[in-house]
């Protein structure tokens, strides 16, 4: 096994085992990885069964790994039973200057590339956002019906437990004053009403103990509503948990779209919008 370089890039020659025929493969290191070469030699080569690169201390060289890696120092090669021992000739070394002008060539090659690319790519990957907005609106649209349905009627529940609320506290203060002024007298309603008040103080006190909340008639009102809804919803078979994270992929759906369209407007790569994130 040889390799030599040609315009720049590592020719590397090998003799093939099932035919007998030296045949060279043309790599191009920064692009090319092990195992797309081993591929080659093998497509090459159907007697070809086993293609493998080993360092010289024995340690497997990965598919993954870049050919400017492997060529920067001396391995092995193994086809089928026979082990080639290469050794790389030394590349020069390009000057400090040339080295800066070709990093800035590689530089605006990518940025071509991404300048070229990424507008597309944004394009499909709105077309995919929008895509699965349709089907998630789709799949919550029963279920926001159902969710209406049970909210009206869980407020109309609230509703009337408050009316009902204000009746008995109305028909207890006309009780009180019809036996304080008419049946008895205020000597002897005074302690009834007296017990009357530290039993609803017992009572409030009782809403604490079991509900760790102090007795605020909003935050009550809200309890009760979140009783009556989850106790509808689970006659009415309706997954809250579900619709729950229907929303939620929906609403990082729709984050996701008008992230991806800002740049869109503003002409600005994504890395750039996220940088000032």
């Amino acid at each position: 096994v040889t390799i030599n370089y040609r315009h720049g890039l590592p020719v590397i020659t090998l003799m093939l085992p099932t035919r007998s025929e030296r045949c060279q493969f043309t790599v191009k290191p920064a692009l090319t990885t092990v195992g797309a070469f081993l591929q080659d030699v093998q497509r090459e080569d159907k007697g070809i069964e086993r293609a493998e690169v080993f360092t010289t201390d024995g340690s497997k060289v990965s598919d993954a790994t870049l050919m400017e890696v492997l060529l920067m120092n001396d391995f092995k090669l193994v086809i089928n039973n026979t082990t080639y021992s290469v050794s790389p000739p030394v590349k020069e070394k390009l000057s400090s200057e040339h080295a800066t002008e070709m990093d800035d060539i590689k530089s605006l090659v990518h940025r071509l590339f991404v300048a070229l690319h990424l507008e597309d790519h944004q394009i499909r990957k709105e077309r995919e956002l929008l895509q699965k907005l349709d089907h998630l609106k789709e799949e919550l649209l029963p279920l926001e019906q159902m969710k209406a349905r049970i909210m009206d009627s869980a407020d109309a529940k609230t509703s009337r437990l408050l009316w009902i609320g204000l009746a008995l506290m109305s028909t207890q203060g006309g009780a009180l004053a019809w036996l304080t002024w008419w049946v008895y007298s205020w000597d002897i309603m005074e302690p009834v009403t007296y017990f009357i008040t530290y039993g609803s103080a017992m009572a409030f006190y009782a809403y604490f103990v079991l509900t760790k909340q102090d007795y605020i008639y909003t935050d009550a009102k809200d309890r009760q509503f979140l009783h009556y809804f989850y106790r509808k919803s689970k006659k009415q078979h309706f997954n809250v948990e579900r619709y729950n994270k229907l929303k939620e992929d929906l609403a990082k759906a729709e984050e996701s779209l008008r992230r991806l369209r800002q740049p869109l407007h503003l002409r600005l790569p994504i890395e750039e919008i996220n940088d000032k994130d």
